[in-house]
């Protein structure tokens, strides 16, 4: 019985999850400073990332804080795959 199993790039993904949750969390931010949009997600998010406000200068923490998230949410994930792929 043959594999059929092509292994993910983690840090290809990682990067993509971190400038996507990143810029999500950027635009968002800003949105609520100039609409209100969002505001009641983004005081969620004010609790979980430290230093994080809904203010312009707070939407660049968040998109810091957001890449590092995606990135390693998504890396984890792909080395999980891989790993199980190996494995199985």
């Amino acid at each position: 019985m043959t594999k059929n199993f092509s292994e993910l790039n983690a840090k290809n993904l990682g990067i993509a999850g971190g400038i996507l949750w990143g810029l999500t969390i950027f635009v968002l931010t800003l949105l609520s400073v100039f609409t209100g949009y969002a505001s009641q997600y983004l005081n969620v998010i004010r609790d979980i990332y430290f230093w994080y406000d809904i203010t312009i200068a707070g939407s660049f923490i968040g998109l810091l804080h957001g890449f590092i998230c995606g990135f390693i949410a998504l890396y984890l994930i792909a080395w999980i795959y891989n790993w199980l792929g190996r494995k199985w």
